[in-house]
C-alpha cells in the first residue's frame, strides 16, 4: 500500500470518528475543536465514548 493510500484511509477513519462523536453530541475535547485534534487524541475520546454507551 502506498503512502498516499494509507493517509487517505486514515483521514477517512478520522472523519468517521469526528462524525460519530458529533452525532453523540461531542463537539470539543479539552476546549479544542475535534478537527484540531490528532488521530490518537480522537481515538482515545472515541473509545471512551463507546465505553460509556
Amino acid at each position: 500500500m502506498n503512502m498516499q493510500m494509507k493517509e487517505t484511509k486514515m483521514e477517512e477513519k478520522r472523519d468517521n470518528m469526528i462524525e460519530d462523536l458529533v452525532n453523540k453530541g461531542v463537539f470539543k475535547i479539552d476546549g479544542r475543536q475535534l478537527y484540531q485534534l490528532n488521530y490518537y487524541e480522537l481515538m482515545k475520546e472515541y473509545i471512551a465514548e463507546e465505553e460509556e454507551s
